[in-house]
């Protein structure tokens, strides 16, 4: 046996909560077996203070472990609620080959367990860990899974074995994994959830980015908590030499260093935003890609210690403040705000860069960007700093209908978010709100497994009969705001948008060429008919298309179905009767 791996085997023997990557002084990341095992050994070595769950199984047959520490023994969620106890919830691996946060988050944790770091953090939070979100993904292991990314040598892959972006599957919650995790977020509520990537994009200087929801727009006391707690970490960040961002460093023009940034508030189908929608408050952490292995794992460790250290002080008010907002928001929210522009704001900012030079390419035809990471220089470049609603909308006074014939494609969806939800039990005939889609455009290729749909259209007041066995969805609940989020058709990432709803907008009746013609002639002797198709004549479309010009009088015809393009959602002022 060499001396080395000698010494590899005695480090490893006296030290079981020693990860690969600290072995290998952070050249390398362990694979997942590795994950149960620490997960394990953290409890025997610190009974009563340490806590190894599973929470989920991958399709591929593994389990997804978190582990949990306290100092005063609250390690289950029943004695967090019961003692009104902040708890932290810290995810790594969500993106597999980004695995920064796993090997920094068990090294915090023996850090915190032997009173290193942080002393006293524990006593005032539950600490939750999940050391890899997508496990099947993290076992897709290969040597060239990040060509954009320095080390580890080896590492795993950005989606799950169903290739689904976990990042992207927090509205429509397609995923098994995603699923579990929605079930470990519900059951322990964390005021804090934490979301650790590492981040692709140009080489510059600035080492982490620490974004949080919300800081630019939200609940005014967590939207204030959220920029407290922003503005402290990059502080801390900054005192011990690094060099963080409060922005997502993406070029407004991509390739384009000279093009500049823009702050933003991410749709719910993200991590961050979709926790702030549950009056919480979310933050997403990206080192960046070109640093090696072992400074993104110090970047990361820095900033997950930070989060303690401010966790320790304020923790209980960032509670109270989540709470308050419960509270005020389970009446009801009166507007919602689904998607956000940058205003006219600009300014320019110093980013630390490295001097480049855009050249046309022989190969694509494009300007290629050529970083000299030997010459440090400082870009001058134009940041867009605020934002503003680019769509608000009014919620219903009471809530929202499913007609029962699509409770079944809904209900599950419900209750993944843990929303509330109750069945009518009656027939009830009344006046409604109606949202008919003027115009539906589906993505032109699959997105995350889905042919997306976006509506145009308004809502209109009808009399409708909602059926026993429709569900009703009301929005005086804690999880108001993102109800509305769900059932708008216009949100980003509403059941509509997300395609669960795109059989209300397919055609399945229809008429003979020949029937069709007789029923045209028959209409044309209405002399207010024959002026409305004489008009309608006037877009070419119209004309050169047979089809549309007989369906012009097909949708004329008592015939015509009057639910096509009817998306299935309601909006009530008043409950119906429900169980």
């Amino acid at each position: 046996m060499s001396l080395s791996l000698a010494l590899t085997c005695a480090i490893v023997a006296a030290a079981p909560l020693v990860t690969a990557a600290e072995q290998s002084g952070f050249v390398r990341t362990g694979r997942y077996d590795e994950v149960p095992r620490l997960c394990a050994a953290f409890p025997a070595a610190f009974p009563g203070r340490a806590r190894c769950l599973t929470f989920g199984v991958t399709p591929e047959g593994r389990e997804q472990k978190a582990l949990v520490l306290s100092d005063d023994g609250t390690l289950e969620a029943a004695q967090a609620r019961e003692r009104n106890r902040p708890v932290i919830l810290v995810q790594g691996g969500i993106h597999a080959g980004e695995i920064d946060g796993k090997d920094a988050g068990f090294l915090l944790a023996r850090e915190l367990l032997e009173g290193k770091v942080e002393p006293g953090a524990l006593g005032a939070v539950t600490l939750v860990f999940v050391p890899v979100f997508n496990v099947d993904g993290h076992e897709r292991w290969g040597k060239h899974n990040r060509p954009n990314q320095r080390g580890p040598v080896e590492g795993g892959w950005r989606t799950t074995a169903q290739n689904l972006n976990l990042n992207r599957d927090y509205m429509k919650a397609d995923a098994p994994e995603m699923r579990a995790m929605l079930g470990l977020l519900r059951e322990w509520d964390p005021i804090l959830y934490v979301d650790l990537h590492v981040t692709d994009g140009a080489k510059f200087r600035h080492d982490v980015a620490v974004l949080v929801d919300p800081a630019l727009a939200g609940p005014a006391p967590l939207m204030s908590a959220g920029k407290a707690l922003q503005r402290a970490l990059l502080d801390r960040l900054t005192a011990a030499g690094h060099l963080p961002l409060d922005f997502y460093p993406s070029f407004e023009v991509d390739d384009d260093p000279s093009s500049g940034f823009a702050a933003g508030v991410a749709p719910p189908r993200f991590s961050q935003p979709y926790w702030a929608l549950h009056n919480r408050l979310g933050m997403l952490v990206e080192t960046h890609s070109w640093k090696d292995y072992q400074a993104r794992v110090r970047a990361t460790h820095d900033v997950l210690v930070g989060i303690l250290a401010e966790a320790r002080v304020h923790a209980a008010a960032w509670r109270a403040a989540g709470l308050a907002v419960d509270a005020e928001v389970a009446h009801g929210p009166s507007e919602v705000a689904l998607a956000f522009d940058n205003t006219d704001d600009k300014r320019t900012i110093d980013f630390l860069g490295y001097r480049y030079t855009r050249t046309p390419s022989a190969v694509s035809g494009a300007l290629r960007t050529r970083y000299d990471e030997s010459k440090p220089e400082v870009w001058r470049v134009p940041l867009f700093p605020a934002v503003k609603p680019a769509l608000v909308v009014a919620a219903p006074k009471a809530g929202y209908v499913v007609p029962a014939g699509y409770a079944a494609v809904l209900r599950p969806r419900l209750q993944s978010h843990g929303i509330e939800f109750a069945t009518v039990t009656a027939a009830d005939t009344r006046e409604v709100e109606v949202f008919r889609a003027s115009a539906v455009t589906f993505g032109n290729k699959p997105y995350e497994g889905r042919m997306t749909a976006k509506v145009q259209g308004a809502w209109s007041k009808e009399r409708r009969t909602i059926e026993r066995g429709a569900l009703f969805i009301p929005v005086t609940q804690r999880l108001g705001r993102l109800v509305v989020h769900l059932f708008e058709p216009q949100a980003p990432d509403s059941f509509v948008s997300w395609g669960d709803l795109n059989a209300a907008f397919e055609q399945k009746e229809y008429l003979e060429g020949y029937v069709a013609e007789d029923i045209a002639e028959r209409a044309l002797a209405d002399p207010k008919v024959a002026a409305e198709f004489a008009a309608a004549l006037n877009d070419p479309e119209l004309q050169k298309d047979p089809s549309r010009r007989l369906d012009f009088f097909y949708r004329r015809h008592p015939s015509w179905d009057e639910r096509k393009d009817l998306v299935p959602i309601l909006r009530v002022d008043a409950a119906p009767a429900v169980r």
